[in-house]
Parts: C-alpha cells; sequence; structure tokens
C-alpha cells in the first residue's frame, strides 16, 4: 500500500493541527473529569448529593444553550468559536487553585465554574463537529471522526494515569492547572490552522428563534433523527447519574486513592482507544444506522459488574465493564457523528433521510 495512502488525511497540514489541538485540549478535559470531582469530594469534603449537584451542574449547559448554540455558532466562523471557548475554559478553570490557596474556595465556587465551563463546552462542540465537514470534506468523515476518536481515547488513557498520581501530590485543585493549560495550548494550537470559513452575512441569516424551530421541525420529521435524538438523551441522563457516583464509590466504598482510580478511568480510555480503531471497520461491516444502537446494547450491560465490587482485585476485573462501555460508546459516536454530519453539509436538505 502506497504510503500516501495509508497517511490519509494525515497528509494535510491543517487537519494535523486539528489533531494536535484536540490531544491537548482532550488531555486536559479528560483531568478535569477526574480532579474536579475529587476537588468536591476529597479537599472539601462534600456528600454525595453535592457531587451530584455538581455533575448537574456540568452538564446544565446543554439544557441552558443546548437548543440556540447551534442557531448561534451557525452565525460565526466555527473557528474562531473553538479557539475563544478554549481560552475561556482555560481561564474560568484557573480560578480554582487561586481561590484554593487564598482560601476562598467553596462548593458554590465549583458550581459556578462548572456551570460555565458547560456552558462553553456546549459551543466548542457544536463548533467543532460543524468545522470538521469544512474542513476535510464529506467522503473523508468517518477517517477523520475516526483518527480524532482515536486520540480522544489516548488522552482518556494518559489524561487519568497522569491526573491520578499528580492529585496525590499536589492536590486535586492546583491538578486543575493542568487542565487550563492544556486547553490554553489547545486554543493557541488552533490559531495556526489556516483553513477559514468565509464569515456568515447576518443580513442573509434568518432570525434566531425561527432557526431555533426549524432545526426542531427538521429533527422531529424524521424517524431516524427523532431515535437519535431520544436515544441520545436516555443514554446521557443514565452516564451521568452513574460517572457521578462512580468516583465516590470508588473514593468512599471501595477506598481507592487517586492513583487507583486514574488506572479505573485509564482503563476506560483503552476501550475508547480500541473503540476508535475498530470504529471505521465495523460501521462499514454492519452498516454505519445499525451500529448506532447496536454498539451500547452489546456493551452496557457489563457496567453492572462494578456496583458488585468489593475492595481488593475484584474492582479492577469490573473495570472491564468500563472498558466495554467506552468501546461501544465511542464506536457509536464516530457512525452517529458521521451521519450527522453528512446531514448538515452544505445544499443537504435531508430528502434522502428514512
Amino acid at each position: 500500500m502506497p504510503k500516501s495512502s495509508r497517511l490519509g488525511l494525515l497528509r494535510n497540514r491543517d487537519f494535523r493541527r486539528l489533531l494536535a489541538a484536540t490531544a491537548l485540549g482532550q488531555l486536559g478535559d479528560r483531568i478535569i473529569f477526574l480532579a474536579l470531582p475529587l476537588v468536591a469530594i476529597a479537599a472539601l469534603h462534600t456528600d454525595e448529593f453535592q457531587v451530584g449537584l455538581l455533575t448537574a451542574m456540568t452538564s446544565a449547559g446543554s439544557l441552558l444553550v443546548g437548543l440556540p448554540a447551534g442557531a448561534w455558532v451557525d452565525r460565526m466562523r466555527k473557528r474562531s468559536v473553538m479557539i475563544s471557548t478554549d481560552l475561556a475554559r482555560a481561564l474560568s478553570l484557573s480560578t480554582i487553585p487561586v481561590a484554593w490557596w487564598a482560601d476562598l474556595l467553596t462548593i458554590w465556587w465549583l458550581y459556578s465554574v462548572a456551570l460555565v465551563h458547560g456552558v462553553l463546552t456546549v459551543f466548542f462542540d457544536v463548533a467543532y463537529v460543524s468545522y470538521l465537514p469544512h474542513l476535510v470534506g464529506r467522503g473523508n468523515l468517518v477517517e477523520g471522526n475516526s483518527k480524532l476518536s482515536a486520540i480522544r481515547s489516548v488522552t482518556s488513557i494518559s489524561g487519568p494515569t497522569a491526573a491520578g498520581p499528580l492529585v496525590g501530590m499536589v492536590g486535586a485543585p492546583a491538578t486543575l492547572l493542568a487542565s487550563s493549560a492544556g486547553m490554553t495550548m489547545s486554543g493557541l494550537l488552533a490559531i495556526t490552522i489556516r483553513k477559514r470559513e468565509e464569515k456568515p452575512e447576518p443580513s442573509e441569516r434568518p432570525q434566531l428563534a425561527r432557526e431555533i424551530k426549524d432545526g426542531l421541525k427538521f429533527v422531529v420529521k424524521y424517524p431516524t433523527l427523532r431515535a437519535i435524538m431520544l436515544g441520545d438523551s436516555i443514554f446521557n441522563l443514565f452516564l451521568v447519574m452513574y460517572q457521578t457516583m462512580l468516583l465516590v464509590f470508588l473514593e468512599r466504598e471501595i477506598g481507592l486513592q487517586p492513583f487507583g482510580i486514574g488506572l479505573i478511568f485509564s482503563g476506560m480510555g483503552c476501550g475508547a482507544l480500541l473503540g476508535a480503531l475498530l470504529a471505521t471497520r465495523v460501521s462499514k461491516r454492519v452498516g454505519q444506522g445499525p451500529v448506532i444502537w447496536l454498539a451500547s446494547l452489546v456493551t452496557c450491560p457489563l457496567t453492572a459488574l462494578m456496583p458488585l465490587a468489593r475492595a481488593g482485585w475484584s474492582v479492577y476485573v469490573a473495570a472491564i465493564g468500563l472498558a466495554a462501555l467506552s468501546l461501544g460508546g465511542v464506536i457509536r459516536m464516530v457512525a452517529q457523528s458521521s451521519f450527522q454530519q453528512a446531514l448538515n453539509r452544505p445544499g443537504s436538505n435531508g430528502d434522502s433521510i428514512p
């Protein structure tokens, strides 16, 4: 096989820079995933309800701005939105260690940062998904998503593995500085991407309320999109519940130290990496549509192993279920993202959607 064929999109300079920016940003995000709840659990000694509320604040962004975010981002250059939200998230996270050192940190401070971070992440994710088709073209979406998912999976392994010892050495609040640094470098690297979209003309855009209404009508009109939206809502609701109590369970019930918790979450990253490597092949063999529902249906039941675990070796065996969850989730998201991005390409009117 020619070297150019093996490299694929890696020959594209701008895609390589997006890949590197993704690695840095996701590394910071994976550290947040472990360190932010541990600030509440270990540093502030909060109860389970407060930890759950902290996670809810992180997820509340999608409820608050999920509908208008797409319409707002559609009026802006996607690359600029990615850069500005990366830098703003980095700044908000850096306030936590500063407040901790000044003895001002409270759970309400964490709630505020989590909410701001969650809202900014919604805008970043919308811009990121919308920018990729512009950068690589519709025909390369599955390859592009697979390579980006592989990078995210590698950081899912390295992030918690690095975060565990860091939390143990310098504490959870100071560890968030590493997250802030990763997102800052991600934003700065994205500035070097040369390919930019034309700025949308405000005069040619419909009213914001009308865009939201049209978007909802478009989703509701087609059974496939309705099923994806409903499935995502149910899956994410219960995933957030599971992950929120998982940290409390590992720290207080199992008695794991930050390093051990990091190893458990690194196992999830291994599953995600395997999923990214298999995603293109599985989508081609099974079909992009069936993969979207089949991947999670096959892998999610194994997460029941974790609540059955006890202190000792059984918790690491139970981590296989978490790795399976990540494997299925990545395969599903690669297929689903490619499907949605193809529908949102310029000139697509949805006529071919089932």
